[in-house]
C-alpha cells in the first residue's frame, strides 16, 4: 500500500498512532488562520535576488486576506531566513511543517537548497511551491515546479542564439552548483547534436560570490577572439553576477561583439549596475516586467502601492510565485480543506491567467506551461522583448537530450502516479531527487 493510501486509509479510522503524519494533523486543524511559509534568503549571497520573493509573497497573501482569505479563513505568513546556507533550509523547513504546521511553503532559488528541502516535504508530506528555473531532471509528489524547465529556458535561447544571431562557439559559464552543471550538461549534448565542436565550446564554473572577474572575462574575450560568432550562455547566480558585468564592461566586451544570454539575470539583479555599457546583452526568462498586458499593468501597480517604492522592479519569480499562489488558493477551494494530499491531487489541471496575456496550467509531471521570451538589456535596466514563442511551452520534468533521462516522464495522476517513469521498461524508478 503507497504512503498516502495508508494515510488516506488510518485517517478513516480516526487513528493517529503518534506517527505525526502531515495529512492527519492538517485534516484535524482545518480551522483558525492558514499558515504560509515563506522560505527565502533574507541574508548572503542569495539576498539579492530571493528578499523580493519575501516580499511578493507578503503582497499576495495581504491582497488575498483583504478578499476576506480562502475558506472562511485568514492566511497567515511563516517568514524564516535561511541566510543561502543550503541545510538551514533543510531546517527551517521542518521548522515550518513540524513545528508551525505550515499548510504550504513558498521557497528557495537555487537547486542545492530546493534538494535540501525535498526530503523534508516528502517525509513530513508538505508542499513546495518552487517559482525559479532549473534544470529540471526531478518531479516529487510535494514539489510544485512554476520557474522554467530546461525546455522552457535554455533549449529556446540557444535556438535563439543559433538561428537569429547565427551563433556557431559557445561558452557556458556558471556558478559551481546543481543547476549550471546540469542545465549546461544537457545544453553541451544539445550544441553537439547540432553539431557543434568540442573544440567550440567553454565551460566554466566558479563560486558563489565570485567576485573577481578579471582573468575568466579575459579567457571568455580570447576564446571569441578565433573569427567564428561567439556568444555566452550566463547561468552565474546571485550577487556574483554585478562584479561580472561591470568586468564586461571594464573589458569593452559588448553585445555585439560577444553576446552574453543570462538565465539568472532579471530586472532585480540589473538594478544594482549601471547597465548602459550592457545594453543589448539578452536574457531569457517566461516574463519581463516591460510587457505591456492589463493583468501587468495591475501588477506593477499593486506592487508599488505595496512596497511604497516605484521604483521597485517586478521579476520573472516573482511572476512564478504568483501563479503558483493562485494555484493554490483555487486548489483550497476546490478541495475545501487544506490537508496536503488533497491539495496535491486537487492542483493537476487547475489553470489561473499569468501576467503576459496567456494561461498557465498545472501539468500531472508538477511543472506548468509557460511562453518562453528573450529580452535585450535596455540603458534603465528593463528589458526590450525581441522573440517569444507563439503560445506557452509545457514544461518537460526530463531532458530528452541525455541518455538516462530521455526515456523518463513524470505523471502524477493514476496509473503511473510516479516522477520518473521509465517508458521502455514500465516501471516507476522514483523522483529523480
Amino acid at each position: 500500500m503507497k504512503r498516502r493510501d495508508f494515510m488516506k486509509a488510518l485517517s478513516a479510522t480516526g487513528l493517529s498512532l503518534g506517527l505525526g503524519m502531515r495529512g492527519i494533523d492538517i485534516a484535524a486543524a482545518d480551522e483558525g488562520p492558514i499558515k504560509v511559509g515563506i522560505l527565502h534568503s533574507l541574508s548572503g549571497t542569495m539576498a539579492i535576488s530571493e528578499s523580493t520573493l519575501k516580499d511578493n509573497m507578503l503582497m499576495l497573501i495581504a491582497e488575498q486576506n483583504a478578499k476576506g482569505g480562502v475558506l472562511g479563513r485568514k492566511l497567515e505568513p511563516v517568514v524564516v531566513d535561511p541566510a543561502s546556507n543550503w541545510p538551514l533550509f533543510a531546517e527551517k523547513a521542518r521548522e515550518l511543517l513540524a513545528k508551525e504546521k505550515v499548510a504550504a511553503i513558498f521557497g528557495c532559488w537555487t537547486s542545492v537548497s530546493r534538494k535540501s528541502v525535498l526530503p523534508v516535504v516528502e517525509e513530513l508530506d508538505g508542499i513546495l511551491f518552487y517559482p525559479v528555473q532549473f534544470e529540471g531532471e526531478e518531479s516529487s509528489r510535494n514539489i510544485f515546479y512554476t520557474g522554467a524547465a530546461p525546455n522552457q529556458q535554455a533549449i529556446p535561447a540557444v535556438d535563439y542564439l543559433m538561428n537569429e544571431l547565427g551563433i556557431t562557439r559557445w561558452v557556458l559559464a556558471g556558478t559551481d552548483y546543481v543547476y549550471p552543471r546540469t542545465t549546461n550538461k544537457i545544453l553541451e549534448a544539445y550544441l553537439k547534436q547540432k553539431g557543434v565542436a568540442e573544440a567550440d565550446i567553454m565551460i566554466n564554473y566558479t563560486p558563489f560570490g565570485q567576485s573577481d572577474w578579471q582573468s575568466i572575462v579575459t579567457q571568455i574575450k580570447q576564446f571569441g577572439s578565433a573569427g567564428k560568432p561567439t556568444a555566452v550562455v550566463s547561468t552565474i547566480n546571485g550577487d556574483a553576477n554585478v562584479p561580472f558585468y561591470r568586468e564586461l564592461a571594464n573589458q569593452g566586451i559588448k553585445s555585439q561583439d560577444i553576446p552574453v544570454m543570462a538565465f539568472s539575470v532579471g530586472e532585480q539583479e540589473l538594478s544594482g549596475i549601471d547597465t548602459k555599457p550592457l545594453v543589448g546583452h539578452l536574457a531569457a526568462w517566461n516574463y519581463f516586467e516591460s510587457v505591456k498586458t492589463p493583468e501587468n499593468a495591475a501588477f506593477i501597480k499593486q506592487w508599488h502601492k505595496f512596497t511604497g517604492d516605484d521604483k521597485r522592479v517586478t521579476n520573472d519569480p516573482m511572476e512564478a510565485e504568483y501563479i503558483a499562489f493562485h494555484m493554490w488558493i483555487k486548489a483550497l477551494e476546490k478541495a475545501k480543506t487544506t490537508q496536503a494530499d488533497k491539495i496535491i491531487d486537487a492542483l493537476i489541471g487547475v489553470e489561473v491567467p499569468n501576467l503576459t496575456g496567456s494561461t498557465a496550467k498545472m501539468l500531472p509531471n508538477h511543472y506548468i506551461t509557460k511562453p518562453v521570451l528573450i529580452g535585450e538589456i535596455q540603458g534603465d535596466g528593463q528589458f526590450q522583448v525581441v522573440w517569444s514563442t507563439p503560445k506557452p511551452v509545457p514544461g518537460d520534468a526530463w531532458s530528452n537530450y541525455l541518455p538516462g533521462s530521455k526515456d523518463l516522464i513524470a505523471d502524477w495522476t493514476k496509473p503511473i502516479d510516479c516522477g520518473a517513469y521509465n517508458t521502455v521498461t514500465k516501471k516507476c524508478t522514483g523522483s529523480g531527487a
